[in-house]
């Protein structure tokens, strides 16, 4: 239905760290083009287009899951896509809503820049190849000058004031994965996130959000800008047209549900493609 190819990977390589999603994307394309695949982008396929396939494959993936507080409408509110494709600029001060992967990927996001700007300056949509500074960042110096090579990190500072909050009552960060959670957990700390676990939201209006905090106490977080994490919700209305249309009772034959059109909890590039794979295979 977009004007182009991947999903959720064209938000992903926009965050510092992870562009090479970009890379991704540009080996499928090629993929496609290679074997002769017609493409038909900007157009949202219907049961009617669909009519005589033996088979259709619904990978129409995910959309974000909206948030229903009073005040869920105002200006300040955005998604995370309006914020990663550049669609809305974010305000000085940022509430993120939402603390999974997503959400702290966002704040991430708005340390750097917030714009589509990578820790070393390079477009988050690019190839980020600047190691000198990767190192400053991190600290990292020459050995024979530092012990281990350990010296000093040099951090910038962050570009906005970042308010990460969850409803969980867990520590943030508490769920992502053991090789690549300390690194998040870490810019996090490095980039002075305020961080808000076991929280309430009671609204949003025009001072910021105002939450009831883990002892539920009334708190107001002032912000100029809200983005909305707070999961996503399987894009399941092709495959349930094609179902009713074939006239079976679960699913239609032929109608094949994978990736997050099938599962969207907890968003897995590696089950999706997979899934896609295996699928193929069998057919």
């Amino acid at each position: 239905a977009e004007d182009e190819i991947g999903g959720q990977f064209r938000y992903a390589m926009r965050v510092p760290g992870k562009e090479e999603f970009a890379a991704s994307l540009a080996y499928f394309s090629r993929r496609l083009d290679v074997l002769g695949v017609p493409v038909h982008l900007g157009r949202r396929a219907t049961a009617a287009d669909l009519g005589d396939a033996d088979h259709v494959v619904v990978a129409t993936g995910v959309r974000p899951r909206e948030i229903t507080i009073p005040g869920a409408d105002h200006p300040m509110v955005m998604t995370y896509p309006e914020l990663l494709t550049g669609a809305r600029r974010p305000g000085r001060r940022v509430a993120v809503i939402g603390a999974g992967g997503i959400g702290v990927d966002v704040s991430e996001f708005l340390l750097a820049g917030g714009s589509g700007l990578a820790l070393d300056g390079h477009r988050a949509h690019g190839h980020s190849t600047d190691v000198e500074a990767w190192k400053r960042h991190w600290g990292v110096v020459d050995p024979a000058v530092e012990r281990a090579g350990l010296g000093t990190a040099v951090l910038a500072d962050p570009a906005h004031e970042v308010h990460l909050l969850q409803r969980k009552t867990t520590s943030i960060g508490n769920g992502l994965g053991k090789t690549t959670g300390w690194v998040h957990r870490a810019e996090l700390r490095t980039g002075g996130v305020h961080q808000y676990t076991g929280v309430t939201y009671e609204k949003i209006d025009d001072d910021g959000l105002h939450i009831l905090d883990d002892a539920g106490r009334p708190r107001l977080v002032p912000v100029d800008s809200v983005v909305v994490c707070a999961g996503q919700e399987s894009v399941r209305d092709l495959a349930d047209e094609l179902i009713r249309a074939r006239g079976a009772e679960s699913r239609g034959p032929g109608v094949h549900v994978i990736g997050g059109a099938d599962v969207a909890a907890e968003l897995d590039a590696k089950r999706a493609i997979k899934q896609g794979v295996e699928l193929a295979a069998r057919l």
